[in-house]
């Protein structure tokens, strides 16, 4: 039996696999590992009441059971969550929305498969336009959705070193270039795997080279603003009609009921919706039903800022002192957390690649994720990228300082320290 080239693509090693291999094995087939790579959410009591609520509401209701169950949703989603993101969005940043604007998907790994080959790959002048991430590192799981070669491009950032241990990734504009070859400009924010946020002034000079060469900005919310809130700074939520803003229920709690959100202009959005029904026949209902509760009354974000931020921020202090008291005197920086759920840990000058840290801490019984994975489309070498891990810290305090440990002595062995 041989595969297409799609079929090799798709079917081949990537970073994305052997994350959620990792998940799997560690959530289900060796739950003694200290599991500090994938990217699931913490469990939040207050959050899984509202879940059960919401779910409860549903059900207790014959019509909204049978929409929950018995059929099958438009191109673009349940009309009602459209009509209500869209009052909810307009009243809290008076963005000009209405249902024409959203599009409902089966998480948001699949709404990015989706736009990134509506605008990337090959056009009918015979131009070849690739995704361009204006810094890297970014996303491991943007990796392979693009269905032909040389899809992505990315720029090298600038590092800032901040005092008390820490750095910062910053869009380096004197070398960022739009070129014809550009079909879509992309960032996450807050950016996985590190934590980084970028500016309002950096984000809103990326908008402006994006409407200058006529191209959308893709930005990754996911972690961010209006929910799950998980952010660490102050920034202005970002939309226009230039602008393809992609969120997620999965941050919020519900990774398993696999709803992304895309927000863009009415063009876009009757295109992605073709295009997911293709693909998909229909989005998944039960995602959809949460969140039409959920959005009562702005539920879910009250629920973002009083309850899920709070938390992550509390976990994200913890984790810092933590991992800063076991690495001690090691050759080591802490991207700023300014949001988003790791912690990106920089060892200088590290002697062996973080691929293979990876490989000797997964012997020990800690699972990371190795830097090299987050830098597509960065075509010069640059070792930084093999000198850093992403580590998640929702486990409880006591795991994460079990992984600390090992990590630092692992690291202290490597440097003969």
């Amino acid at each position: 039996m041989q595969f297409s080239r799609f079929g090799k693509k798709l079917s081949g090693n990537a970073g994305i696999v052997q994350l959620m291999d990792d998940l799997g094995d560690a959530l289900r087939t060796n739950p003694n590992m200290i599991f500090m790579g994938g990217g699931n959410p913490a469990r939040i009591p207050a959050m899984e009441e509202a879940f059960a609520e919401a779910l409860e509401k549903t059900l207790q209701s014959p019509q909204e059971s049978h929409q929950l169950l018995g059929v099958y949703q438009p191109p673009q989603g349940d009309v009602d969550v459209l009509d209500a993101l869209a009052k909810m969005l307009g009243s809290e940043y008076g963005w000009p929305l209405t249902r024409d604007n959203i599009a409902l998907s089966n998480g948001s790994q699949s709404a990015f498969f989706v736009l990134f080959n509506m605008f990337a790959g090959d056009y009918d002048n015979g131009i070849k336009k690739q995704i361009q991430f204006p810094l890297a590192p970014e996303y491991l799981g943007y990796n392979d959705l693009g269905i032909s070669d040389e899809f992505f491009t990315s720029t090298r950032p600038s590092v800032e070193l901040l005092d008390d241990g820490f750095f910062k990734y910053h869009v380096d504009f004197t070398k960022l270039k739009i070129t014809e070859s550009t079909g879509a400009i992309c960032v996450s924010r807050p950016t996985n795997p590190t934590g980084n946020v970028l500016s309002d002034e950096e984000l809103d000079h990326l908008d402006q080279l994006a409407q200058e060469h006529d191209v959308p900005l893709i930005v990754d919310g996911a972690y961010g603003t209006p929910f799950p809130n998980i952010l660490f700074a102050d920034i202005k939520p970002h939309w226009n009609q230039n602008t393809i803003l992609v969120l997620s229920l999965s941050k919020l709690g519900l990774p398993g009921a696999r709803t992304g959100i895309v927000i863009a202009n009415p063009t876009v959005i009757n295109a992605f919706a073709k295009a997911n029904t293709i693909l998909n026949l229909a989005c998944g209902n039960f995602g959809p039903a949460l969140a039409k509760q959920l959005l009562v009354d702005g539920k879910i974000l009250q629920l973002s800022r009083e309850v899920v931020a709070p938390f992550y921020r509390e976990k994200m202090e913890s984790a810092v002192r933590i991992f800063k008291q076991h690495l001690g005197n090691l050759p080591y920086r802490i991207h700023k957390p300014e949001g988003a759920i790791f912690l990106w840990l920089w060892f200088k000058d590290l002697p062996i690649t973080s691929e293979e840290l990876y490989q000797r801490l997964k012997a020990r019984g800690v699972l990371v994720i190795s830097g090299h994975h987050f830098f597509p489309g960065l075509e010069e070498e640059w070792q930084h990228s093999h000198e850093c891990i992403r580590v998640t810290y929702c486990q409880d305090a006591s795991v994460v300082e079990a992984g600390a440990r090992i990590i630092a002595e692992e690291v202290r062995g490597i440097f003969n320290l």
